[in-house]
């Protein structure tokens, strides 16, 4: 547990804990072989305290209680070596793995409360496969005793199998034995499975949505860094901290990747705040390299497409109740409308561009939508409106870069600087192309069926007489000739 002042770990905080598992009695066996003489009694004490928060029968959160009950449940002095004797207990479960620790901020009321996270201990299997927790007890309790804890709690094969040399799999599958009706979806049970699926999958560790944590952020900081101090102000800073969860969603950085760039000239304020045009262009240029390399894009896709991010907040004050897009053909499998509309409110232009082609985004249309949100400034919501557009289009010979250029520098031209705006805007658009193309077609009906009622088309250019050859030329007797020269003569000298 990482606190820089003893003045943040008191018994006046609050606390609350999570646990989505129940203790066994081989689980219990093994917290008091296993770790108990690794963590100590007081450390095994405090689990088993906030263990008991929630009954045998529960699982989730607790309600908030002061941490004066932890320090009178322990025994604990409440002064500051008794904090500190509890912070270190906190911090041995935190090390070998049993609990994760979190503070949550209010700014409004500039209170801190701790949420303690605990973790079901390792199996026997998965607890010796960890060189550095079998080498840690082997310190703890020497040698013959961890070989006698890994030998006693696993039973061997009957030696009465020793003659059977075949082994042959028997299991009866799920297909064969049920049959999972293919009946339409339900409109209420899916869409909420698929957007809470983020909030409710909790392995071992903190919610999917928090991707960049700032414990991660300063075991990977440089110590002797500049910005150093900056970057710790920034545990006390959730909004910020909020936003950097999305810029890592949004160009796929990891928590290296972060520290880099935080530890780079010119990304603080002279005040100690983050300069995020400048974060932005530099981790567009990180994304930019990654994908020249051809990097594999990791985490959410590979999650099963659970990729609502909870980084984006909440959708804007303007977010009205419009008529839902039509889900463009490569999607339709895919999304439902009302998932489509939120997917578009909510996803970055990298994420909504990448589901219109099955493999990597060709670069031609990676550097026009990266100049639009560059260049141009167009929010993410807008961009992923116009992505809508010229990808819903059916005349594809027109997606060039001058056609999404026109368009998107018309809706910055006309202030479209909402989703709201800019779903009404394609609409119209859409409205004047349809209009355009029965006018076409109107037209050319009408150029096609003129010749069949015996009328000539008018012609553009007017005709003109052409000399023709009608026969061979007449011969000249020496009268004309002699008076063909005399006209010449004449027509000499006077010039």
């Amino acid at each position: 547990m990482h606190v820089s002042n003893v003045l943040e770990f008191t018994e006046n905080h609050r606390f609350f804990v999570y646990r989505d598992f129940a203790l066994s009695a081989l689980d219990r066996k093994l917290f008091v072989s296993l770790y108990q003489p690794i963590v100590g009694a007081l450390s095994s004490a405090l689990y088993h305290l906030l263990y008991q928060k929630k009954t045998e029968e529960e699982i989730g959160y607790s309600a908030l209680e002061p941490q004066r009950r932890l320090f009178l449940g322990l025994g604990v002095e409440m002064n500051a070596p008794g904090r500190k004797s509890l912070a270190e207990a906190a911090s041995r479960l935190e090390a070998v793995g049993l609990m994760q620790s979190y503070r949550h901020y209010n700014p409004l009321t500039e209170e801190s409360v701790y949420e303690y996270s605990l973790i079901r201990p390792l199996g026997t299997e998965e607890f010796f496969a960890n060189l550095h927790l079998t080498l840690l007890l082997r310190d703890k309790i020497g040698k013959p005793a961890v070989l006698e804890l890994r030998q006693g709690g696993v039973r061997e094969l009957p030696p009465e199998l020793s003659r059977f040399v075949n082994r042959e799999e028997v299991t009866v599958p799920f297909y064969e034995l049920f049959h999972v009706g293919m009946g339409q979806v339900d409109p209420d049970l899916e869409p909420s499975w698929t957007e809470n699926a983020a909030a409710f999958e909790r392995s071992p560790g903190p919610a999917l949505s928090e991707r960049i944590r700032h414990a991660d952020m300063l075991l990977r900081f440089p110590r002797g860094s500049a910005n150093r101090r900056l970057v710790e102000s920034l545990g006390r800073a959730p909004e910020s901290m909020a936003q950097i969860n999305y810029l890592a969603y949004k160009y796929d950085l990891d928590v290296p990747e972060i520290c880099r760039l935080l530890d780079e000239d010119g990304i603080f304020e002279a005040d100690g705040a983050l300069r995020w045009e400048e974060l932005n262009r530099r981790a567009h240029s990180v994304y930019r390299q990654d994908r020249k390399r051809e990097e594999e894009r990791e985490r959410f896709l590979a999650r099963g497409e659970t990729r609502l991010a909870a980084e984006a907040g909440e959708p804007p004050a303007d977010a009205g109740i419009i008529a839902p897009l039509e889900v463009p053909e490569r999607l339709a499998g895919e999304v439902a409308p009302d998932q489509y509309m939120s997917l578009l409110r909510r996803e970055p232009y990298t994420r909504v561009l990448g589901r219109h082609f099955p493999g990597a985004v060709p670069d031609s249309f990676m550097r026009i939508f990266e100049r639009i949100d560059l260049n141009y400034k167009l929010p993410e919501p807008v961009i992923n409106v116009l992505i809508h557009y010229v990808f819903g289009m059916k005349h594809a010979q027109r997606l060039t870069h001058a056609f999404i250029d026109s368009i998107a520098s018309n809706m910055l031209a006309k202030g479209i600087d909402t989703f709201d705006r800019a779903v009404a805007y394609i609409r119209e658009q859409q409205k004047l192309n349809e209009t355009l193309e029965r006018r076409r077609k109107s037209e050319d009906g009408g150029s096609a069926q003129a010749p069949s009622r015996g009328k000539q088309p008018q012609r553009r250019k007017p005709a003109m007489p052409v000399v023709e050859d009608k026969g061979p030329a007449k011969p000249v007797s020496p009268e004309e000739r002699e008076k063909m020269r005399e006209l010449v003569r004449k027509l000499k000298y006077e010039q």
